[in-house]
């Protein structure tokens, strides 16, 4: 996620989903991204939207975890949030989601300064 912030008075939120093949400690590869941008503030419903979307134009649908950080959901309880994902959803567990997450930031601070 990129953006939760207004700059200019707007705001532009972008969000990028990697599906990608990890064991506990690396990314062994990525399958593919997915991309998605809103131009609205930043709210729990928004940003919930937003990543859905991202992770629905992944080029195929994973069947694995979508993982996060935390604060990407404002600290909400991943039960909560899991509501909006499927196949399932939790928190960063381990250093190669973690990774992966990363991965996820920069390619969504990439995107967002190609949309600005």
């Amino acid at each position: 996620m990129s953006g939760r912030h207004e700059e200019d008075g707007e705001y532009l939120m972008v969000a990028a989903a990697v599906h990608a093949v990890i064991d506990s400690s690396r990314i062994r590869s990525i399958e593919g991204m997915g991309f998605a941008s809103v131009r609205e503030g930043p709210t729990l419903d928004a940003t919930l939207a937003l990543t859905a979307e991202a992770v629905g134009n992944l080029p195929e649908p994973p069947d694995c975890p979508i993982v996060s950080e935390g604060g990407e959901f404002y600290g909400e309880p991943a039960e909560l949030v899991a509501l909006s994902f499927r196949p399932e959803f939790k928190y960063v567990e381990s250093i190669g989601e973690r990774a992966t997450v990363q991965t996820a930031h920069h390619a969504a601070y990439a995107a967002r300064d190609l949309l600005r």
